[in-house]
């Protein structure tokens, strides 16, 4: 799973549109494996393919982190602990 924290203050409102559903926001992770906050990515604001020709990047808007589940218990052998239906 991975979870992220945007700045919404920070969204350049002229990049929302409409869509069947509801208002989007194209978003782009950007992994950053050293963050010194232990952050797994920086979310960046999309750009179009005209803007990145040009040069341009989206905004920074926040950062998001990969949440890892912890790994089952095993006894001495290396076996799964608990019970078991075999």
């Amino acid at each position: 799973m991975i979870t992220g924290k945007i700045n919404v203050k920070l969204i350049d409102k002229s990049k929302l549109y409409v869509g069947q559903k509801g208002t989007y926001l194209d978003i782009v992770l950007i992994p950053t494996p050293d963050n010194q906050y232990g952050d797994d990515y920086m979310i960046v604001q999309g750009a179009t393919k005209e803007e990145r020709d040009a040069g341009q990047r989206g905004a920074i808007l926040g950062n998001a982190k990969t949440w890892k589940d912890k790994p089952a218990p095993v006894d001495e052998l290396g076996e799964p602990e608990g019970d078991l239906p075999f």
